[in-house]
């Protein structure tokens, strides 16, 4: 697939209507804008974090390539089903990449005994923002009326490792969830 992008601006969204990827108009709003719009959002963050200290140079390399990914969930939001073009779309294996990235970083972090709260090192507290913006993705991506299921599968997988990512740059010492913490020092 190649990308032709001589001029940036063409005036034609000044109306509030944009186009999808088969080149029919709709709203700004409409669920697919939407959804697109927040994995682009995400991917800037990931942009952020890279450029945050403290990555392992694997976990780096990682964002780099989802990055990449999240143009291919992007393309695959941006065009209806049908139509005569074939069409990028997402397909298990983009899924199956994360699930062996998640599973190869856990087994290296201690079992967990409470909820993380977002923060520790500045590297998870931006991993934590992406996990979250990513999930806001997800959601979009569900109001797809006839959404790539596996899409939805990507993004469900793809906060599980950031967050996980997010416990590696903490290193273990991640702040946890102290149930009632402020009543109980309220009443102390």
């Amino acid at each position: 697939m190649t990308v032709n992008l001589t001029r940036i601006y063409t005036k034609l969204g000044d109306g509030g209507e944009t186009h999808l990827g088969d080149m029919s108009r709709v709203p700004k709003t409409h669920p697919r804008i939407e959804a697109y719009g927040d994995v682009d959002e995400l991917n800037s963050q990931i942009g952020v974090t890279l450029t945050v200290p403290g990555l392992p140079e694997q976990h780096a390399a990682w964002l780099r390539r989802i990055q990449n990914d999240l143009f291919d969930v992007g393309a695959d939001l941006a065009v209806p089903h049908g139509g005569d073009r074939e069409r990028l779309r997402v397909d298990e294996s983009y899924t199956s990449w994360l699930e062996g990235a998640c599973d190869e970083v856990n087994a290296t972090l201690q079992p967990l005994k409470s909820f993380v709260l977002p923060g520790g090192t500045p590297a998870a507290a931006h991993l934590h923002v992406c996990r979250t913006v990513c999930r806001r993705a997800e959601r979009r991506a569900l109001l797809v009326d006839d959404g790539n299921p596996e899409v939805l599968r990507y993004l469900n997988r793809l906060s599980d490792l950031l967050f996980i990512l997010s416990r590696g740059a903490n290193a273990g010492d991640e702040p946890l969830w102290q149930p009632g913490a402020s009543q109980k020092a309220q009443r102390d």
